[in-house]
This record gives structure tokens, C-alpha cells and sequence, in this order.
């Protein structure tokens, strides 16, 4: 598979081992609404608050929405176009990488993009997720009308790219009918089965097409003989064709003399949905001033500049997830994905880096929590209620003499033990020294965030007594610790293997 090459690339292919775990620290007064949630606002770089999202989320996000920086000429401070390119090349390649860990085996991700970068973004894409994991290249007409003082070609839409983590297993989800699909469904002939639409009876001739296919029908109207046209075959062979005459599925028309019949439909006996397609028209699914206009009634002395309309936000995951599947956007911006997730019952996590995450998104999701009806509220029935955490990046697991720093606590520790050592996340919150259990081998943490105390009875270091009061296993066992009492012919024989804190503890 051709791979795609930039400038210092080989260092954004090494950033995410160097990227430090760092603790999220919470910031209670800046939540809102009910505390018994899971739903995460997180301020801070989003490399860094991914590395520290994965000993807790990897493998468990259904759906990835980013829309990050579309590397206009306001992208970065200082243009110039190799570097400016090659820069953008290599934010966006470690970051894909560890949003690549955090999804579900049946997940997906939608990276909105434009001209710009889009089909480069295509190539490290299919490097980070496979080729074969291409879904999808979607059109969102995100302008109604053209841009008369365009230079060139007015520039009405945008990508979204969209990758599954294992296509074999992703599917997508129906889309509901639209009212506009729904009025395709009459009854001109009033059948007593209600209303139903119409399609082609005929269908294109191919080189291997069965003969049987051809042939005359009846018109029961005019009793004329009435064949498909020349480079057209019926759809259905003779048996089938007698079938449907006698279900009552052929229309020949409110005067009985079409050419052909086309046949009936019945609204109830088609798939309650419709299979998404990829052009995405503005009247469906939003447009710029739109969504302009709703960030505005969030923030009107600095509405975001460049947000995408909540109906964008709930095709997407109204493709992509069910009811209670858990979001992650973490370029968020004006805080769209979070509030849509929010009123459609998913569950969320926001990265924002800068102040976007304070004065921005955290008082659109508080609004949202209050029930606001601007953007999809009326069409998903938002009414208010639930909640969310937010968090800022704390210290680094690793202080600078490489001893684990001393904010750190027994939580934190071991889920990033957890996670280094099993490459899952932990499931719940540590409380115990036995973290878990994974492939028959038991994991321990003894440490109680109190550094430099040595001693047997602090119950950091392994000593006969501390390994009585642990819970038992007969299988094999990582013990992590300050020290250990037991010499190497005695942890073999009861089945341990020990690791020494910090020396042993390792950066995801």
C-alpha cells in the first residue's frame, strides 16, 4: 500500500510513545447537572488528554466526530506552504493513532475536512486504520448558494472521511424516512392496503442476462401485448410476473395507459428506513449560517467561527451509534458534538485545548442541560436534564527525577498499570490491591501515595504478612510495589513476578 511521506514524519510516527500520561484532574465547580454521569468536558492539548483517556476508554468509544484545523492560511501563525503542510501532517498522525485505540472493534470515525487536506488526510488515514476500513467519502453541501466572489470555483462543500476499525463487523445504522420520502407514499388507487410509492418494473440487460426475462406482458386496461424496451429486461421472470398481477403490485398508471408498469411499494412492508447515501444536501442536514446562528444564541459578543450545525452532528450519529454509545470529539470547538450526544442520549467526551472549553462549550452544555430548544432540541423532543464532569490535565505521572509525582493517587496508578499491562482498560474504579484478572494472571498495586516510606508496614513493600492480606489467586501474579522482602527463588515458588515502582512502571 503506498504510504504518504512529509517532513519529519518519522517523528510524528514516534510522538505518541514520547506523549507523558498525565492525571485529569477534576474541576467540580465548572460540571453541571447530575453528578452520577459519565459524560466528560476535558480543557487541555488533546494529544496529551487522549494518552490519559487510554487506560480508562481504550476500545470503548463507539464514535469519533473531529473537525480539526482545516490548514487554511490561518492555521498557524507563520505560512509558509511546505512547512505549514508538513506541520499539519504531523499534529494529525499521532493523534489519529491513539483515537485509532479508543474505538470499539465495531466503531467508526468522521473527520469533517475540506479541499485543503482531504486527500492527503485520505492516505495516512488508510496508514492508521487499513485501507479496507475506508467506509466513506460523505459531501456535505454546507453552502446554499454559490460564492460569487470566488477567485476560481466556488467551494460549496466539504469531506467528511469516514473509517470503521473493522469494517467486517461495522454496519450502519437506517436512516429514519424523511417527510419529504413520506409524501412519496399515496394512494391513487385506493388499495385497501394503504399508501404505497412506486418503482421501475424494468431493469438493464447485461451480457449473461437469462432470457426469461424477456418477454410480452398484458396491460389489463387496453389488452395490448406491451414488451420492455429494447435494452431493458423485466425484473421479474414469468411466475414472479403472475404473482405480483395477482397481488394487485402492478400500476399502470391514473389512465391505465403507461408504456410499462411500475410496481407498488406498500409503506408498511418497506424497511422502516433508508440506506445513508454519501452527498449530504444543506436543506437535510444544515448549512454554515445555520449553524452560525445557532452558536450565536449561545454566545453572542464571540460566537465560534467556523461551527457545524447540530443536524450535521445528529446524521452522524444517528448513522453510527444507538441510544446510551458513547462520543468522543476531540478538536470540539464550539461544543456542537457534546450537546447533540447530550440530547440524542449519548454518552460524551469533549477535548477543547484552549479557553473554547471554558467560555464556549461549558456554558452551551449548561444551557443544554436547562432544556434549551435551539438547534435539533424540537426534533429529538429535548426536554433537559443529566450532566457532565469537567477536567483539566494535571501533572504528569512522572515527575522530572522519573519518581511517580506525588499527586498522583492509587486510582490513577492503577489504571495506567492496568492498561500497560493488558492493553484494556480497567473496568472500574481500583479500590483493592487486586486490580483484576487477565488471561489467569492476577495484578497488584501496592501503594498507598504516601512516596519515600520504606518501611514493611506502610504496605507498599511485599512482606509475607502483606501477601497473606491479599486476596488470593492460585495462578500467576504481577505484584507492583516500592520494594519486595522476597528473594528470587521464593517469588518463583509462589508463581509472583514483581515490579518495582517507579522503575518498572511504564508510559503507555
Amino acid at each position: 500500500m503506498p504510504l504518504l511521506d512529509w517532513l519529519n514524519k518519522s517523528d510524528a510516527v514516534r510522538t505518541v510513545q514520547k506523549v507523558p500520561y498525565r492525571l485529569l484532574e477534576a474541576v467540580p465547580e465548572l460540571g453541571a447537572g447530575n453528578s452520577n454521569t459519565e459524560n466528560m468536558l476535558i480543557q487541555g492539548d488533546n494529544l496529551q488528554a487522549l494518552k490519559a483517556l487510554l487506560p480508562l476508554y481504550a476500545g470503548k468509544v463507539k464514535c469519533i466526530y473531529i473537525d480539526p484545523p482545516y490548514n487554511t492560511r490561518s492555521a498557524f501563525s507563520h505560512y509558509d506552504d511546505n512547512l505549514e503542510h508538513s506541520l499539519w501532517l504531523s499534529l494529525m498522525y499521532p493523534r489519529l493513532e491513539l483515537l485509532r485505540e479508543l474505538l470499539t472493534e465495531d466503531g467508526s470515525i468522521w473527520v469533517s475536512i475540506d479541499d485543503n487536506e482531504a486527500h492527503y488526510l485520505k492516505v495516512m488515514m488508510d496508514e492508521v486504520f487499513g485501507r479496507k476500513n475506508f467506509v466513506a467519502n460523505v459531501m456535505w453541501e454546507k453552502k446554499f448558494s454559490p460564492q460569487n466572489d470566488a477567485k476560481w470555483l466556488s467551494l460549496n462543500h466539504d469531506h467528511i472521511l469516514a473509517f470503521s476499525k473493522n469494517k467486517e463487523i461495522w454496519r450502519p445504522n437506517l436512516l429514519a424516512r424523511s417527510q419529504k420520502q413520506e409524501k412519496n407514499f399515496k394512494n391513487p388507487d385506493n388499495d385497501p392496503r394503504g399508501t404505497w410509492s412506486s418503482a421501475d418494473y424494468t431493469c438493464a440487460k447485461s451480457k449473461d442476462e437469462r432470457p426469461n426475462l424477456y418477454y410480452p406482458i398484458v396491460n389489463p386496461n387496453t389488452g395490448e401485448e406491451v414488451w420492455p424496451n429494447p435494452i431493458r429486461v423485466w425484473a421479474f421472470d414469468r411466475n414472479s410476473h403472475e404473482r405480483n398481477v395477482a397481488d394487485n403490485l402492478l400500476w399502470w398508471g391514473k389512465n391505465g395507459k403507461n408504456p410499462v408498469p411500475r410496481l407498488k411499494k406498500f409503506a408498511d412492508r418497506v424497511r422502516e428506513g433508508t440506506v445513508p447515501t454519501t452527498v449530504w444536501r444543506n436543506d437535510d442536514v444544515g448549512n454554515n449560517q445555520a449553524a452560525k446562528r445557532e452558536v450565536i444564541s449561545f454566545n453572542e459578543t464571540d460566537p465560534f467561527a467556523t461551527p457545524k450545525p447540530e443536524s450535521l452532528i445528529q446524521r452522524i450519529l444517528e448513522i453510527a451509534t444507538n441510544p446510551n454509545d458513547l462520543i468522543l470529539d476531540s478538536f470540539l470547538g464550539s461544543g456542537t458534538t457534546a450537546a447533540v450526544a447530550h440530547k440524542m442520549n449519548r454518552r460524551y467526551i469533549g477535548i477543547e485545548m484552549g479557553d473554547h472549553a471554558q467560555t464556549h462549550c461549558q456554558p452551551r452544555l449548561k444551557k443544554v442541560i436547562e432544556g434549551e430548544q435551539g438547534g435539533i432540541s424540537k426534533a429529538v423532543n429535548w426536554q433537559g436534564g443529566g450532566g457532565f464532569h469537567y477536567f483539566r490535565l494535571g501533572e504528569t505521572i512522572f515527575d522530572e527525577y522519573g519518581s511517580i509525582h506525588h499527586n498522583v493517587r492509587f486510582a490513577a496508578l492503577a489504571a495506567h498499570i492496568w492498561f500497560c499491562e493488558t492493553r484494556v482498560p480497567l473496568a472500574n474504579c481500583a479500590d483493592s490491591p487486586l486490580l483484576g484478572i487477565h488471561n489467569d494472571t492476577a495484578y497488584y498495586l501496592l501503594y498507598n501515595g504516601i512516596l519515600g516510606d520504606r518501611r514493611p508496614q506502610s504496605g507498599n513493600v511485599l512482606t509475607q504478612a502483606v501477601l497473606d492480606s491479599l486476596p488470593k489467586h492460585n495462578g500467576r501474579k504481577i505484584i507492583y510495589g516500592e520494594a519486595s522482602r522476597f528473594g528470587k527463588p521464593r517469588l518463583e515458588a509462589e508463581n509472583i513476578v514483581f515490579k518495582q515502582i517507579p522503575y518498572d512502571v511504564r508510559s503507555v
